[in-house]
């Protein structure tokens, strides 16, 4: 099966697993005369308790869920539905109340019956989850603090709200469907413990070392990783996968970094990072022979799977590390097709890998054009930003048949979709790699 019906099939099991619970709540006996907005009221109830059932599913790393959407995108949608999924769950008692019942009463939790205690108690914790999640950062709470916070209070949420159903019992009255809500929430949860459990379970038995720790230009670090007591893994240039260093696989964080080594070198796997905050300012100490975890490959940011007569590549700042992953590939397998590499940087200084595209300059067919932002005095080659101006001044010849892969801060990946779309670049050409987990 193709991608994109893998895609289809994976948008429509997501859809029945949203749906399907309405269909089960109304077989059998239900009496009836409740009227309409009380029972629209308890189906976005039912769909919204579902979709935060699935949040779980979509975080998974599940390579085969995530290979027809990039697990980019699947982050990213996990994020955006969330919302919905509040926006139905909040809108369910506001309806009830509209209805008739007494629904600002029952938040006098001294003498509210338990299916209020248990509906409210996941509300609050809902929006605790949500806003922790957009003002991390401004709240200063810590990556892997606020991963910790992230998964306990996404348990509880569905604990809590399953047992408001339960205790409210209108449309779960009969066992069978009380095991039914109860297994499919069970099963969900379930996947935080592969992903908690299991899966470094895994990892355990395929460690790897830290065999270099090399500096960059531009604040970054390459650590070259290799296999220790296994063959490795195989890998497309443009993946990434998610790195554990002096640490148990059994750790809270693990993050995600672009493979900046060619896909041809079996024996090895190299990783360039920026320092950023949190974890990465600790990458410049990491000494060699450290032990490390490495969950990967992920990602279908990559030719490999997106063939096409050329190629133009788009990196900002630490973006450029699938870019090298794909040039050193190229090199390797001595492919002769044409690349462009438009590459922004805030200055020359922070231009990494400036020595290593002039000589990969020389071996393939590439065209490198540096766009910083604050050129030197005498640049005399482009600068300030990616726009459509400078786009179209410097894409080859037939454009439009080329593949184009952007990767870099997620203002700029915008902003440079928007410019080819309006130079009529097909959308389907267009591939994107943002790393904004949270």
């Amino acid at each position: 099966m193709g991608l994109f019906l893998r895609g289809v099939a994976w948008i429509g099991l997501y859809l029945a697993a949203a749906l399907v619970p309405l269909v089960f709540a109304v077989v059998g006996p239900v009496a009836g005369g409740r009227g309409f907005l009380t029972e629209f009221s308890v189906a976005l109830g039912f769909v919204g308790m579902s979709m935060l059932g699935m949040q779980f599913a979509l975080v998974a790393r599940f390579q085969a869920v995530a290979a027809p959407f990039g697990e980019d995108a699947l982050v990213q949608f996990h994020r955006q539905i969330s919302y919905v999924a509040l926006a139905f769950i909040l809108t369910h008692p506001v309806l009830l109340q509209i209805a008739g019942t007494d629904i600002v009463g029952l938040l006098d939790l001294r003498h509210a019956p338990w299916r209020a205690r248990c509906a409210i108690t996941a509300t609050v914790l809902l929006l605790g989850i949500v806003a922790t999640s957009i003002w991390r950062r401004r709240w200063k709470i810590c990556y892997e603090i606020w991963q910790i916070l992230h998964g306990a209070l996404s348990v509880l949420v569905v604990a809590f709200a399953l047992a408001h159903m339960v205790l409210v019992g209108y449309y779960l009255d009969a066992p069978w469907k009380v095991a039914l809500w109860t297994a499919m929430t069970v099963a969900l949860v379930g996947l935080l413990v592969w992903v908690r459990v299991v899966a470094p379970l895994r990892r355990m038995r395929r460690p790897w070392q830290v065999a270099a720790n090399t500096g960059e230009r531009g604040n970054a670090q390459t650590l070259t990783l290799t296999p220790v007591g296994h063959p490795g893994i195989r890998f497309e240039p443009g993946q990434f996968g998610w790195l554990v260093v002096d640490r148990s696989p059994f750790a809270i964080t693990a993050h995600p970094f672009s493979f900046s080594s060619s896909a041809e070198d079996r024996g090895r796997i190299e990783m360039t990072i920026k320092s950023l905050g949190d974890f990465t300012f600790t990458i410049p100490v990491v000494a060699p022979g450290t032990r490390a975890y490495l969950d990967g490959p992920h990602g279908v940011f990559t030719p490999d799977r997106n063939e096409g007569p050329g190629f133009v590549l788009i990196a900002g700042g630490v973006g450029i590390t699938p870019m090298r992953s794909i040039l050193r590939t190229m090199a390797d397998r001595a492919d002769p097709r044409p690349v462009t590499l438009f590459y922004a940087v805030r200055s020359l200084a922070e231009m990494t890998f400036d020595t290593e595209l002039a000589a990969l300059s020389g071996e393939l067919n590439l065209t490198v054009v540096t766009v910083p932002e604050h050129p030197p005095a005498a640049w005399e080659g482009e600068s300030g930003f990616i726009d459509q101006a400078l786009l179209r001044r410097h894409l080859p010849p037939r454009s439009r048949h080329q593949q184009y892969f952007i990767c870099g801060p997620a203002p700029m990946v915008t902003a440079v979709e928007a410019a080819l779309a309006h130079l009529n670049v097909p959308a389907d050409r267009v591939h994107t790699e943002r790393f904004t987990f949270v």
